[in-house]
This record gives structure tokens, sequence and C-alpha cells, in this order.
């Protein structure tokens, strides 16, 4: 069992009884796996030939290699979210981490793929955890991180200052439509017939100048609404510009993720 502050995790390793039926079919779904001809005692096996083989850190050939074009945007969309980064204490370097809850599970499954398949982290499937909080509530967890990159600094010293999460000088320069499609699934919402995006972690004018960006680069119009927590808010796209956004991201959204996007998918 791991502690995490005031929150306590247990490692849970997926079984093909009922309980995990559904994890494993959302595995079949993102690695491609044949819908038979397999046992369930051979699922995990099969997984592990989906993904480019990396699971120990002497296999990793890219440590001093220019940072994929694709996975810097992929970073700077799930930083807008949920994800973080973290300068490693001990030696040099900084790491992403990822973690969704386990009703996101397809979603963070796919991201391991497409980064394992870069060659930034572990090929290992990541595994299902219960997450206990201080009501007692049990809740379903999934969670990575990649390898720890001395490449990654400088995104780390762009995106924090003094420990807090705050909007990169280089933002519009990653925001493509894969960027702004990873920010979507990680933490965008349907809202009547618009689009939430949960952008309270930013201050207002870093959100301002969000809303700004999207409308010069993309054309997409969006309004801001108060989370009703002290200067916090959150953006809201406007549905006559959901349209173009939708154009922009649907080669990227997987199919649990469209409900997000409403009709318009």
């Amino acid at each position: 069992k791991l502690i995490a502050s005031n929150v306590m995790f247990s490692t849970v390793t997926p079984t093909a009884t009922a309980g995990f039926m559904y994890f494993y079919m959302i595995l079949f779904n993102i690695y491609n796996i044949p819908m038979s001809g397999l046992y369930p005692s051979q699922w995990v096996g099969y997984l592990k030939t989906m993904v480019k083989i990396c699971v120990k850190r002497s296999d990793v050939t890219n440590f001093n290699k220019p940072l994929d074009k694709e996975m810097l945007e992929m970073m700077y969309g799930s930083l807008l979210g949920d994800a973080s980064a973290e300068k490693r204490k001990e030696g040099k370097g900084t790491r992403m981490l990822f973690y969704q809850e386990g009703s996101h599970t397809d979603y963070l499954l796919f991201l391991h793929r497409l980064i394992a398949n870069l060659g930034y982290c572990n090929s290992n499937i990541p595994k299902l955890q219960t997450r206990i909080g201080n009501n007692g509530k049990i809740r379903m967890i999934i969670r990575f991180s990649t390898w720890t990159y001395d490449q990654f600094n400088k995104m780390h010293n762009n995106w924090y200052m003094n420990g807090k999460k705050e909007l990169p000088k280089d933002i519009d320069r990653y925001l493509s439509p894969l960027a702004l499609a990873i920010w979507i699934m990680d933490n965008g919402g349907k809202m009547g017939k618009g689009l939430k995006l949960a952008t309270n972690n930013f201050t207002l004018n870093e959100v301002k100048q969000l809303m700004s960006m999207l409308e010069v680069k993309y054309n997409i119009k969006s309004t801001m609404h108060k989370t009703g927590a002290m200067d916090q808010y959150n953006m809201y796209m406007l549905s006559n510009s959901m349209p173009i956004l939708v154009n922009l991201i649907k080669p990227y959204i997987i199919p649990s993720m469209k409900y997000k996007l409403g009709n318009y998918m």
C-alpha cells in the first residue's frame, strides 16, 4: 500500500472476474486485441506485444535526443488539464505524471500507448488502483508517469513558478489540434450546447489569454464562468464555435470521449 497525503492507495491487479471485465474490454479496444482466440490468462501477455517494449531505464535510447513534437503537444495539452510535471529531488531531470479516475480508464490507456510508443515511459500497462478518501468512499483510479528527462526541465521551468502551475509563455506554439483534443479529453465536459473546460487552476488573466488565443488561432469563441470559489473561472466554448472545434480535434478523440462533444460528433 502507498500513502499519499491523506489518501491511501492499494494496487489492484486486474483479473478476469466480473469486476474487471470492463477494464479488459477497454484494453481490447485501446490495444487492438482480437476479440476471440485468447483466454483471459493470455490477455495481459498479448497486450505487452502491442506497444514498444521498454520496461527498464536501460532500454531507453532517447535521453539525449530532442523531444518529439507530438510528445510536446501531448504534454502541453495534458498540463492544461490534470497532469503535472515533477522535478526530481534526487538527481537531475523532470518527469510527467498522468492521472485519471477509473471511469476514464480508456483515455489514460490511450495516452499511455501513445507515449510508450514514442519511448518516453515504461511500456508496462497501468493498473487500476483503489483510492480510499477521508470519507471512506472507495474510488478506482489509474495513473502512470514518464521516465525522467533533462529535456523536460525546460518545460517544468516554463509551467511552474514557486511550485505553482502557471500558463507558459510558449503555449501558443504547442496549442495544436492534438493538444486541444488531449486537453478536452482530460478535463473538458459537455455543458448545454457547448463545452466547459476546468481552468480554475489558472488566474483570471491566464484564462483570458487562453480565450483570446483560441479565437485568434482557430476562430473558437468562448466565455468565462465563475466557479463559485474566489478568483476561479472556467471556460465555456460557445455553441456556434463547436463545429469548428470538433472539425479540428475529431481525428484524435477516442470513442468513449465523444460524449463530451454532444451531437457535434
